[in-house]
């Protein structure tokens, strides 16, 4: 399956400590759980125009919910912390969230 670069990131992560890592030029997004770290660097350089210094991911499991007698499973995600390097400007969808 070929992914699009608007395909691999999927939403971004809006939280205290992800918040605060953005002084440090870190961003963390939900992406795509068959993305690799150099499909999420291009990803990330091609929607926002920047450049991307480092990507780590963390794979997270989804947890297994009960509704009464009915059990499920929430699904699978992959976080991404992409570092952008120095002389590169901050991504402006987060620039008003500080």
């Amino acid at each position: 399956m070929k992914l699009t670069s608007h395909d691999i990131i999927r939403k971004p992560i809006i939280t205290e400590k992800s918040m605060a890592s953005m002084a440090e030029k870190r961003y963390t997004f939900i992406v795509h759980v068959d993305a690799n770290k150099s499909q999420i660097k291009r990803a990330v350089e091609e929607v926002f125009n920047v450049k991307v210094e480092s990507v780590n991911t963390i794979n997270g499991l989804g947890k297994t919910k009960r509704m009464g007698v009915h059990v499920g499973k929430r699904s699978d995600y992959k976080k991404a912390i992409v570092t952008l390097t120095e002389e590169s400007n901050g991504i402006e969808f987060f620039e008003g969230m500080q």
